[in-house]
């Protein structure tokens, strides 16, 4: 899922499917993105973030962990290519002024690749962090292995790198929920492109982007709705849903949605499923 859950991925959705992307933005920006706050709070801790931080966010979308480590004093660059519409919410978040013409104090805010957030007068980063957890869908981390290579060379040598993975299944409520999206895109194939999260996940992207390992932690980051309506807002906008619509149609996918979301129901009718999630702490060699 994307700073989210995973990056959207909206070329698989067939040419027929309309999505308001300002809506899903807002949808992201105001319901899904704050699941992951529990992790952010807890890299950040570890890694004593800090106001000597100089952090690049990779797939910064809305903005919230780049908000969370500039409250800690950060110098921050967020870059965003495939969410625009998440980007201009990262502006007017970090935006002192009221029209938004001035970015808060340090932040750069980049649309586009690493690469485009280079600069010869850009200091190397010392923190580089990449949040969308990898580990639902099958080649999820090839995406995150081109991000990694545009931005290590940015890094200071032994610069902290953290990357992001879902935790095994059997701690991870929402996997009942994402194998609907993948059952629904490609009805021959009940697996679809869901598999289960490795244990090695994030010790193979960091070998493959030449990084070296330094550490690791589980946070648990329980996904949280106010009810149904509000749980199926804050999941179709990971844009992980698209293809299913394709196939089939937007009523199919909440009506199947809403079925795998009836077990997590509570009494007052409030959405909860526990997850945890992985992190792997690696340095710039």
């Amino acid at each position: 899922m994307t700073p989210t859950l995973v990056r959207e991925h909206l070329p698989h959705a067939g040419p027929t499917l309309r999505v308001d992307l300002g809506a899903r933005a807002r949808d992201w920006s105001e319901i899904q993105e704050r699941m992951l706050v529990p992790l952010y709070e807890a890299v950040y801790e570890r890694l004593e973030v800090g106001a000597g931080t100089r952090l690049l966010g990779l797939g910064c979308g809305s903005g919230l962990a780049l908000l969370m480590a500039a409250s800690r004093g950060a110098t921050l660059t967020g870059v965003e290519a495939l969410a625009p519409e998440r980007l201009a919410l990262a502006r007017q978040r970090l935006a002192p002024e009221p029209w938004g013409t001035r970015p808060r104090g340090g932040t750069r805010l980049v649309d586009g690749s690493p690469g485009d957030a280079a600069g010869p007068e850009t200091p190397a980063y010392n923190l580089v962090t990449a949040f969308e957890p990898i580990g639902c869908l099958a080649g999820d981390s090839e995406g995150l292995g081109e991000l990694l290579a545009a931005a290590t060379p940015l890094a200071e040598r032994g610069a902290h790198v953290v990357l992001v993975g879902w935790g095994p299944p059997e701690r991870c409520a929402t996997s009942s929920v994402l194998r609907v999206a993948t059952r629904l895109a490609d009805p021959p194939r009940p697996a679809g492109g869901w598999r289960p999260a490795l244990r090695d996940d994030l010790e193979e992207v960091a070998q493959r982007a030449g990084l070296r390992p330094d550490g690791s932690g589980r946070v648990a980051c329980p996904f949280g709705y106010a009810g149904v309506d509000s749980a199926l807002k804050g999941l179709l906008s990971t844009g992980l849903f698209d293809a299913a619509i394709s196939a089939t149609d937007q009523a199919q996918v909440d009506k199947e949605v809403t079925e795998a979301l009836h077990p997590y129901r509570r009494a007052d009718g409030t959405v909860w499923m526990p997850n945890v999630f992985r992190y792997l702490i690696a340095r710039v060699p």
